[in-house]
């Protein structure tokens, strides 16, 4: 083979693997959640990792303190979301975790856009037919 050809491959392979993190990094910003059985309202913004991995933290509350006028606080719930992935054959983000602070547990999870700003949230045990979803709006 010879160096030129060697080379367009190279290349056309670095411009395929530069897109998928592209089309990736679509999830990154700010979500409006709101809590289904409390109807609680919060902000998760998703970032991207140094090892390329997706998360997500709360980063507002619009009740931030109990009845009681405590602060609401769990020390396992400053990063909701961990370890997600980016699958360009599905257009999902996959092989991640949710943290339900509610419950304090930590479900399997995947995440795919329904449209631009509709982020479906998927938790589930063992198989995603055995979960629950929710649904966040893209805000920034």
């Amino acid at each position: 083979m010879n160096k030129n050809v060697g080379l367009l491959i190279f290349i056309l392979c670095l411009a395929n693997w530069t897109m998928a993190q592209d089309a990736g990094d679509k999830i990154l910003g700010i979500y409006s959640v709101i809590e289904v059985d409390t109807k609680e309202e919060s902000h998760v913004k998703i970032y991207k990792t140094e090892n390329g991995t997706y998360q997500g933290k709360f980063i507002w509350l619009k009740n931030p303190n109990l009845a009681n006028g405590k602060p609401k606080l769990d020390i396992n719930n400053t990063v909701l979301l961990k370890n997600f992935k980016y699958d360009s054959k599905k257009n999902e983000w996959r092989g991640g975790t949710i943290y339900d602070p509610i419950h304090g547990k930590v479900y399997d999870c995947y995440l795919k856009f329904e449209n631009d700003k509709k982020l479906k949230v998927r938790g589930f045990i063992g198989v995603p037919m055995l979960g629950k979803s929710m649904y966040w709006t893209k805000i920034k």
